[in-house]
C-alpha cells in the first residue's frame, strides 16, 4: 500500500432523500441567513454533509504507517510536499481539500467538539485557528487551476473567500437539523401525516 493513502470516497447518488434534504437546508440557509447565492457552493457544501455521514470519508487521509488522520496539525504537516512527507504537489492539493472540507463541517456543524482535539500533540490551538486553517487550505486548492482542476479552482476561491460564512451557515442548518429530532416537532409532523 502505499504511503500516506488517500481514500476514493463513496459516492451517494444526487437523487437519494439526505442529499436533497441537505441541499434545501444548505440552499435556505446561505441564501437566507448570509447571502450566499451561488449554486456551485451551496450544492458543494451538500455534497460534503452527505460524504461525511459516512465515517470512511471522514478519515480518508492516512499517514505512511497508514494511520488514519483525524488532527488537523497532523494533517497540515501530511500536506508539505517540500518538508513535509507529500509525495507530491496533487498529494498537497488532496490533503489540502481534506483540511478545507474537515474543518468546514467541524466549525461548522459541531464547533464544540474543536477543543476535543485541542488536546492533541499537533493541536492547532483553538477556533480561529482551525478557521484559519480551512480558509487557507481552499485558498491553496484554489491556486492548482491548471489542467484537470481549471474548472474547479474558482470554487475553492469562493469557499475560501466566504469561509467564514460557510461555518455560520452550516451552524443554522446543524440547528435545523437537531430541532427536526425534537419530541415536539416530530410528534406534530406525525399528526399532519
Amino acid at each position: 500500500m502505499l504511503a500516506a493513502e488517500f481514500r476514493e470516497p463513496k459516492m451517494i447518488p444526487e437523487s437519494h432523500p439526505l442529499q436533497q434534504l441537505f441541499q434545501d437546508l444548505v440552499g435556505r440557509h446561505y441564501a437566507e441567513e448570509i447571502g450566499i447565492r451561488d449554486p456551485q457552493i451551496v450544492a458543494y457544501v451538500s455534497h460534503l454533509l452527505a460524504e461525511f455521514c459516512e465515517a470512511d470519508q471522514f478519515f480518508k487521509i492516512h499517514d505512511a504507517s497508514n494511520r488514519p488522520l483525524d488532527d488537523v496539525g497532523e494533517m497540515l504537516l501530511e500536506s508539505d510536499p517540500v518538508y513535509g512527507p507529500a509525495p507530491s504537489f496533487d498529494r498537497e492539493r488532496q490533503v489540502r481539500k481534506h483540511i478545507g472540507d474537515y474543518t468546514l463541517f467541524l466549525a461548522g456543524m459541531f464547533p464544540e467538539s474543536i477543543n476535543h482535539f485541542r488536546l492533541r500533540r499537533q493541536r492547532l490551538e483553538n477556533f480561529v485557528e482551525w478557521v484559519k486553517a480551512g480558509k487557507e487550505s481552499y485558498y491553496i486548492v484554489s491556486k492548482f487551476e491548471h489542467f484537470e482542476y481549471a474548472k474547479v479552482a474558482p470554487l475553492f476561491a469562493s469557499l475560501a473567500k466566504n469561509f467564514e460564512g460557510c461555518v455560520y451557515g452550516l451552524n443554522m442548518v446543524k440547528n435545523d437539523l437537531e430541532e427536526m429530532q425534537h419530541p415536539i416537532v416530530r410528534r406534530s409532523d406525525d399528526l399532519i401525516m
